[in-house]
């Protein structure tokens, strides 16, 4: 059966490097709460039962709101703790390979920088496209920025939900405006910061004010 993937205006990167004194799934509740529609479990630094840990403490809480958990660049995980899908990148696992191991249940997004990849990625069974890196970024040292006229090139390309990736915050992100994308990504700009449920409504009422 396929998955009833609504696209996200608030995606919520984690990263408990950043926290400031509580829990990964204290954070995660904050930014739910905040208005994230959809967390993505992205712990560069975390492996095997620790990271499998991690991966079910911030579960219970993102089911507990009704919001969808992504692991980040692990299919194998996903389906372990039982997370609503993976999120990949053009050196991981490829699209093709993800839907067959997971089924059409489970959600799948790729991370796009051309017009080609996210052709590709739409024809394959991605059910949205991470595009970036929209601006620039400490969190990924090999993200570099595409131009944002890029976005609206994806956008007359493809019909996936795109979600915008990079740097954003609060004070830049009004130049996403207009230029077809369906949200944002998130990672400092939330969990970088002791407010992260204020954090979170204020990007969530920019969101809505900027995208489609």
């Amino acid at each position: 059966m396929k998955n009833n993937f609504k696209s996200p205006m608030l995606y919520a990167i984690t990263d408990s490097r950043l926290l400031k004194n509580k829990s990964l799934g204290e954070a995660v509740r904050e930014a739910v709460l905040g208005g994230a529609d959809i967390v993505q479990l992205r712990e560069k630094h975390v492996f095997g039962e620790e990271l499998k840990n991690l991966a079910k403490e911030v579960l219970e809480v993102t089911n507990e709101y009704n919001v969808p958990l992504i692991i980040n660049d692990d299919p194998e995980l996903c389906l372990e703790v039982g997370a609503a899908g993976v999120h990949i990148g053009q050196k991981d696992m490829d699209i093709i390979s993800a839907r067959q191991m997971l089924g059409e249940d489970k959600i799948i997004g790729v991370s796009a920088k051309t017009v080609e990849q996210a052709i590709f990625a739409e024809n394959n069974g991605a059910d949205y496209l991470g595009v970036g890196a929209a601006f620039g970024t400490n969190s990924k040292t090999d993200a570099s920025c595409i131009p944002h006229e890029r976005y609206r090139e994806i956008r007359n390309a493809v019909s996936l939900p795109i979600i915008a990736i990079g740097g954003i915050n609060k004070n830049n992100i009004s130049s996403l405006k207009e230029l077809g994308i369906n949200g944002v990504a998130v990672i400092s700009a939330i969990f970088g910061d002791e407010n992260i449920e204020e954090d979170s409504k204020e990007l969530k009422k920019l969101c809505e004010m900027y995208f489609i």
